[in-house]
């Protein structure tokens, strides 16, 4: 599907990717437009729902949750709407996907050691099968979704 998206709101995208709390005034400035016509279009484009929010990157480490982990989780027959369910109300779950393929979901979590881990897992059990994978560092976060050629 060709992206509706034109040059002027792909550059204003590219400022908000880099820096969301810039200025209109500024990201006007980098795009050559008024902060008013940058602020029109950027509820233009919140309206529209291509802009879905904004988020504040925030330690996990810092804020005490010393392991991050991928867990992986093949649900049992009958249990995968009932963890559905469950998993917006785990602390611990900063990222969840429901997927294809063997396993139905992939979580990201925060954790404060292997005791939590063990006790998180201990909760997940009665869903289905699971795989922990631990996180030793960030390859690429937060990527920009770029313009498609």
């Amino acid at each position: 599907m060709k992206s509706k998206i034109d040059d002027l709101n792909w550059a204003i995208l590219t400022c908000l990717q880099e820096n969301a709390r810039a200025s209109f005034a500024d990201i006007g400035r980098k795009v050559g437009l008024t902060p008013p016509a940058v602020a029109e279009r950027v509820k233009k484009m919140e309206d529209m729902g291509i802009i879905e929010g904004y988020n504040t990157m925030v330690s996990h480490v810092l804020t005490g949750h010393q392991l991050r982990a991928i867990i992986t989780l093949r649900a049992f027959m009958g249990k995968l709407k009932p963890f559905l369910t469950l998993v917006g109300t785990l602390n611990e779950v900063i990222n969840c996907y429901r997927i294809t393929g063997n396993e139905n979901i992939v979580m990201e979590v925060v954790l404060k050691d292997q005791f939590h881990l063990e006790r998180f897992i201990d909760q997940l059990i009665q869903y289905g099968e699971t795989r922990t994978h631990i996180i030793l560092s960030n390859v690429v976060r937060n990527a920009h979704i770029q313009r498609e050629a």
